[in-house]
Parts: structure tokens; sequence; C-alpha cells
């Protein structure tokens, strides 16, 4: 059983057919998936679930919490079920493949007090941006 479905059953989340499905997909380090291969995917292992479902589980899994919504540029939403750990993300500025990094410090004691405008700050997202192996090899 997935982290993800571990932690779902944990909050006594409903697990019919279609949500185990998103869950198991979702399922894995480095998950980064659109909507779109979410549901390719789902369909691989549950012929009859609709796009509609998949779209849906995904909204009530970002708003529970359990699952990160990562818009890294302007291409499709992606999802990330590492929501309990924080991280970052590297982002291949070629085909878009996205890796979770952990580095160290704290990027909050990073912003000095003259650059937040008086802001409380409490979360930072970074995005870091390069070329993966394979398109630098192409």
């Amino acid at each position: 059983m997935s982290d993800l479905l571990e932690r779902l059953r944990g909050r006594g989340w409903r697990m019919t057919a279609q949500r185990r499905v998103v869950a198991e997909v979702l399922d894995g380090e480095h998950v980064h998936l659109t909507a779109d291969e979410v549901h390719a995917r789902a369909v691989v292992k549950l012929p009859e679930i609709s796009r509609a479902t998949v779209y849906n589980t995904l909204g009530e899994l970002v708003s529970l919490g359990e699952v990160l919504e990562v818009a890294t540029d302007k291409r499709a939403k992606r999802y990330d079920p590492n929501a309990h750990r924080p991280h970052h993300h590297l982002v291949c500025a070629r085909c878009g493949a996205i890796r979770d990094v952990h580095p160290t410090g704290n990027p909050l004691a990073d912003l000095p007090d003259t650059e937040r405008f008086g802001f409380t700050v409490s979360d930072v997202e970074v995005t870091y941006r390069g070329v993966c192996p394979n398109c630098a090899s192409a």
C-alpha cells in the first residue's frame, strides 16, 4: 500500500475503486503527473474511470492537503503526492521533467528583512530551472 493510500485511510477518506486507482497512480517519489497523465494511467487499471472523476478526485486530494498542485511554467498543472515533506522543485526547461529536491538551509532566512516589505512570510516555494541529462545529451 502506498504512503498516500495509508494517509488517506488514516483520515477515514472513503476509498472507492476510482479514488484508490488515482492514489495508486500518484504513488512514488518524484511523481509530478498532469491530470491527463493521471487519467491515462488510471484507465489502464480501471477502464471505466472518467476524466471528470480523475479531475474531481485530484481536486479533493489538493483540498485535503494530501497532494500539491504544482505550476512551474505555462504548461499544465502537475500533481505531487509529496505533500508532507518540505521540498523544492528542479525543472527541465526543455522537456518539463520535474524532480523533488531537498537543499539544506532555510530559504526563509535567506530573505533579508529589508526585502520583506512588511510581509510576515510563512512559506517559500523555490523552483530551480535547467536542462535535464536526457535533453542535454540530445
